[in-house]
């Protein structure tokens, strides 16, 4: 076996890798770049080497510079993880060049699945059924446009080596793709080093189900079970599942057979991926082949007991599968969701910064944590928003969801915004939980954007008694400093707590609480400055996450966050007295949403403007934003200008 194996990456996957070589008893050597330099991969790793500034066009996407780590620390092997130098043909060549054994497929397979137009063409000569469409590169945009009416509306354009959900949009008229096919081409250049586009068939209402696939040096080629994958914001995968609660055993072994025949048919070795979109109808089509490991490799992991990554590690050393097809079990249900740095309650904006606090579920059995961060650290502008994966398993799809639920209500995340709410918001939603989802499912179910889970009386009542009784506590502890209000005089017991339109009174004593008279039969434990709280209802655990306010408390619990006002009884009467604050009207400022790059500005000052009107574009954790005018008017002062970093709320334009 290989004494030594390099992580040509970064982040969770840099860690995941790393723990497993450890178990194995191999040495890891570490890259890393300027804002990397604490990060947790760096120190978990044997040995480390620096490979240069921030932006990854200078560090981690250097080829030479990875060839020249292995040499200097003797590294024998690289594991690519996934993004970045994975899927890039000439970097297994160069590794082969220097002797330099490459954690993953052959080059001949990277480069005919990597090529999104030559894998459907290979696809189709292999049998397999591909989604209609133009499998051939698009001059400009008007031949974009002349190719998407010929298919007709809605159509998806995709850059050729594009992945990850970037370098996709989707066009339901001619318009869009006018606007949308230039930004498709600078995002897959930006990205991956090549702007080609192609154009297919949007498939309506579907589904997105992949297969995984395992194959040694030695021909052996097997089919894992599948991924269920439909849950997406901007092509972007949020949460998975294996196996897929739409999938049947026949279907599953069509899916799986295809999927082996396209590995066979370029000599496939290593860990990859099947994508396939399915119809309601259960037909399925190829869309692509993902040469490397998945982000969401651990849910098939739970429910067949296998390691990936050790297994990647083996068959690159030359040796044969531990199983036959017949061998692979599929056992339980396993739920993967993907914790960003974004905010859902403003449009999934992405979201950088420190994290003050980073606290995530204790590992136990049926939850695991993949991260690469750490308390302190710092989401950069530079690399993706992803935090953390956490997984959960169970012996139902029920059971894993509802261990989801409790583990997200356990993750503490302060600092950067985060889509926490949102996470348990789905696991929570009842059409979710029936497992009546497509690629549609947040679009269709969120239309106006999140404004956090909806919540039930009996759970808001319960959230008024732990405010309360969190009220008592600081008042408790305000009496007892230095004893200067001496020991007669007791803390109020008496509050007022009011959570959005609900108004509650609750008593808290050495008998319990009482809220509107009623008992609450709550067991709770809280000392001021404790961020989150472990209580039961009755014999019903209830993990919530508490901050104070200048008039109470948030709490934060089952996908949203509650601001809980709390006055003592007899001053709560007055409150309505309070001079309403009004905040100002920014509504004549176009503001940054987000850090990001202003790569476009399509206006002056002294033009005129429509509603709906594109102004600007921001790109932002590798992803182009859009920002279009409100509302008719004139330009009355340009504030930024292109090439510029803006930060959150930045006035790029004045309106009038």
């Amino acid at each position: 076996m290989f004494n030594k194996i390099l992580i040509a990456n970064r982040g969770e996957i840099a860690c995941r890798v790393i723990r497993t070589a450890q178990k194995m008893g191999i040495k890891t050597v570490a890259v890393y770049s300027d804002a990397d330099a604490r990060a947790p991969h760096v120190k978990m790793a044997d040995e480390t080497v620096h490979i240069g500034p921030s932006p990854a066009a200078e560090s981690y996407l250097i080829a030479d510079k990875i060839i020249a780590a292995c040499k200097e620390t003797g590294a024998e092997a690289v594991h690519p993880g996934y993004g970045f130098l994975s899927e890039r043909t000439s970097f297994p060549e160069q590794l082969a060049e220097n002797d330099i054994a490459f954690i993953g497929p052959p080059p001949n397979a990277i480069a005919a699945m990597g090529d999104k137009i030559e894998s459907k063409k290979l696809a189709e000569k292999a049998g397999v059924s591909v989604v209609p469409g133009h499998i051939g590169e698009i001059d400009d945009t008007e031949h974009a446009v002349e190719i998407a009416g010929s298919i007709g509306y809605p159509v998806m354009m995709k850059a050729s080596a594009g992945g990850g959900g970037k370098g996709m949009r989707l066009a339901w008229n001619e318009k869009d793709v006018r606007e949308g096919f230039e930004a498709t081409k600078r995002e897959g250049l930006a990205s991956f080093g090549d702007d080609r586009v192609f154009i297919e068939k949007f498939i309506e209402q579907p589904r997105h189900i992949e297969i995984q696939v395992l194959g040694d040096k030695h021909g052996n080629v097997i089919y894992l079970g599948e991924r269920e994958c439909s849950i997406q914001r901007r092509h972007q995968k949020v949460v998975e599942e294996a196996p897929s609660p739409f999938v049947d055993p026949e279907m599953r072994k069509k899916m799986g057979e295809q999927a082996v025949a396209l590995s066979k048919a370029v000599d496939y070795h290593s860990a990859g991926t099947v994508e396939l979109i399915v119809g309601a109808d259960k037909s399925f089509y190829f869309l692509e082949m993902n040469t490397r490991l998945q982000v969401e490799h651990p849910v098939t992991e739970y429910i067949t007991g296998l390691d990936l990554v050790e297994q990647m590690i083996r068959v690159a050393y030359g040796e044969k599968l531990p199983l036959t097809q017949d061998e692979v079990t599929l056992t339980g249900w396993a739920v993967e969701n993907r914790v960003y740095a974004e905010d859902p309650y403003r449009n999934f904006l992405p979201s950088t910064g420190r994290l003050v606090r980073y606290n995530p579920p204790e590992a136990e059995e049926g939850i695991r944590v993949d991260d690469g961060v750490a308390e302190g650290g710092e989401v950069s502008i530079f690399y993706d928003p992803m935090i953390a994966k956490l997984i959960t398993y169970g012996e139902t799809r029920i059971e894993a969801i509802d261990r989801q639920i409790d583990a997200l209500n356990r993750f503490e995340i302060i600092g950067p915004g985060h889509n926490i709410d949102f996470l348990s918001a789905l696991m929570q939603h009842e059409r979710f939980r029936e497992g009546n989802i497509t690629t549609n499912f947040i679009a269709e179910e969120y239309p106006d954007g999140f404004q956090g889970a909806p919540a039930s009386d009996d759970l808001l009542r319960n959230l008024a008694a732990i405010a309360a009784f969190a009220a008592t506590a600081h008042a408790d502890r305000a009496r007892r400093i230095d004893n200067q209000l001496g020991q007669r005089l007791q803390p109020p017991s008496e509050w007022e707590v009011k959570i959005g339109d609900s108004v509650q009174q609750v008593s808290v004593s050495e008998d319990g609480i009482l809220v509107d008279d009623q008992d609450v039969d709550l067991s709770v434990a809280y000392t001021p400055g404790d961020s989150l709280i472990l209580a039961s209802i009755g014999e019903e655990p209830l993990s919530v996450k508490i901050s104070k306010t200048a008039n109470g408390f948030a709490l934060n619990t089952h996908g949203a966050t509650h601001k809980a006002q709390v006055l003592p009884a007899h001053i709560a009467q007055h409150a309505v007295h309070m001079i309403e604050k009004i905040p100002p009207d920014l509504s004549k400022y176009l503001l940054c949403p987000m850090p990001g790059l202003l790569v476009a500005l399509h206006v002056k000052e002294g033009d005129k403007v429509e509603e709906g009107q594109p102004l600007a574009v921001v790109e932002a954790m590798k992803m182009e934003n859009i920002l279009r005018a409100e509302k008719n008017a004139v330009v009355k002062s340009v504030e930024a200008a292109q090439g510029d970093s803006l930060a959150v709320d930045a006035v790029i334009l004045e309106l009038e």
